[in-house]
């Protein structure tokens, strides 16, 4: 029994990890296991009251979720404490344990327990297994170089583009890269959230002066999602010497971000300019051919081919990012190993029907409100008589928006903007249909602003 429950848990493990980030699957999944079943309720082996706490609450939608995926008589799960995962009894068995277990993480990719202790880098994430397209490759080629001359090319190296478009993966990359060229270079991995809590815990321990000796030891220093730094003046000064110190002992800075330094608020100035001083590179969306050729990519890796009729429905319908694409491809490949066949187009839109999200209804008012966001000034300023540059262009893009994906005619957008004529609005699309051919920075802010818009 403790194998069908041990088979029970792992697939059902397969289909969170991808609706979790790597830290919290980490943290919480960690050391946890089915022990019992009896009566639709299972009993989920915890090792201490914090993580029962956590996945009874947080993450019981996903729990049960997934678990009556696979077995729909499944109707509760239940928490017991346990301090250790059950021993089997046997040398043989053991070795059959670990056997089982090595085979299965070689078939699905489950390495996010792996992670190296000493740079808190990922093996799984290498540039062996980054899928490379248009959308993609400008950062990709920038990360290659920066991996192979760490400290003397494009330093700090700034990546910024939308969630689970790969920045994780190319920053691990660049780490585990250097690291296989030069095992004596010291590298870190971090996002900026544990820079944050480690330094809240050095005041409060009062061992400031570790804290400081810490990250200035670093050869590479790779720091994640840096806009959670937005507002916290107290932790971006401290990382204003870090980085100081670091650049200045011509060691290598990497950053990723949703966006580019300048539009991130609450982020000092002195700041935006480190990271604006040296290559800052962008990943944008795939169009649909490339989410399909990625799927036929990780389909490649796991060794599994599913029919094109599949593919196609996947990637015309996961398109926000690879994160989802590939979490959708996961659930698939799960499900067709535990039914033991080949799915069916039909068996596919019903295990992926929460996954697709509905058609969103866009109003002007939203796509104005997304931009004033994205620019960090008021609405009520886009539709003021001014010819501020820090005005105008959010207005001009606005009204490029508003006809170009949304097809609003001309006269309706230069009265809801700003009380202009249609010739303003006409000439607005112009300008910017222009300005974007030969201005990739704004061809992918106007991406970036295109996918809040669709995700929020």
């Amino acid at each position: 029994m403790l194998d069908n429950f041990e088979k029970l848990w792992k697939d059902a493990l397969f289909e969170i990890e991808p609706n979790v980030s790597k830290a919290n699957f980490s943290t919480w999944f960690k050391d946890t296991y089915i022990s019992k079943y009896e009566d639709g309720v299972v009993t989920i082996n915890v090792p201490n009251d914090f993580v029962k706490e956590w996945l009874s609450t947080k993450y019981y939608k996903f729990v049960i979720s997934s678990l009556r995926n696979l077995n729909p008589n499944i109707r509760h799960a239940d928490y017991l404490i346990v301090s250790k995962p059950p021993q089997l009894t046997t040398q043989t068995e053991k070795k059959q344990r670990l056997k089982k277990q090595q085979n299965n993480e070689e078939q699905l990719g489950f390495y996010e327990l792996n992670t190296d202790a000493e740079a808190n880098l990922n093996p799984k994430y290498t540039f062996d297994t980054f899928v490379v397209a248009s959308f993609n490759e400008v950062a990709h080629s920038a990360a290659m170089a920066v991996s192979k001359n760490i400290g003397n090319l494009y330093n700090p190296l700034f990546i910024y583009g939308g969630v689970g478009l790969g920045k994780t993966h190319l920053l691990q990359a660049i780490g585990n890269e250097t690291r296989k060229n030069n095992p004596s270079v010291k590298v870190q991995y971090l996002t900026s959230e544990k820079f944050a809590n480690d330094y809240v815990l050095s005041i409060q321990n009062k061992n400031i002066h570790l804290f400081k000796e810490k990250y200035r030891k670093y050869n590479l220093l790779i720091v994640d999602d840096i806009q959670f730094f937005s507002d916290k003046l107290k932790i971006q000064e401290e990382f204003f010497h870090v980085f100081n110190a670091l650049y200045d002992g011509n060691n290598q800075i990497i950053f990723s971000s949703d966006k580019p330094p300048q539009y991130i608020v609450g982020l000092e100035d002195r700041l935006k300019s480190r990271f604006e001083g040296g290559m800052m590179v962008d990943i944008s969306q795939p169009s649909l051919e490339e989410r399909m050729a990625i799927l036929r990519v990780k389909m490649q890796q796991r060794g599994y081919l599913i029919p094109d009729e599949i593919t196609d429905f996947i990637a015309k319908n996961i398109k926000e990012n690879i994160r989802e694409l590939e979490g959708a491809l996961n659930s698939v490949i799960g499900q067709s190993k535990i039914r033991g066949r080949t799915l069916t187009l039909v068996d596919v839109e019903e295990i992926l029907k929460r996954k697709i999200k509905p058609i969103k209804v866009v109003t002007v008012d939203y796509v104005i409100k997304i931009i004033a966001n994205y620019y960090n000034i008021e609405e009520k300023k886009i539709n003021e008589k001014t010819r501020r540059q820090e005005i105008v262009k959010p207005r001009q893009i606005a009204m490029y928006l508003l006809r170009n994906d949304l097809n609003t005619s001309y006269p309706y957008i230069g009265r809801r903007l700003g009380q202009k004529d249609h010739t303003t609005a006409i000439h607005a699309y112009k300008k910017i249909t222009c300005d974007i051919k030969n201005d990739k920075k704004l061809e992918q802010e106007i991406n970036n602003i295109r996918d809040m818009i669709l995700k929020s």
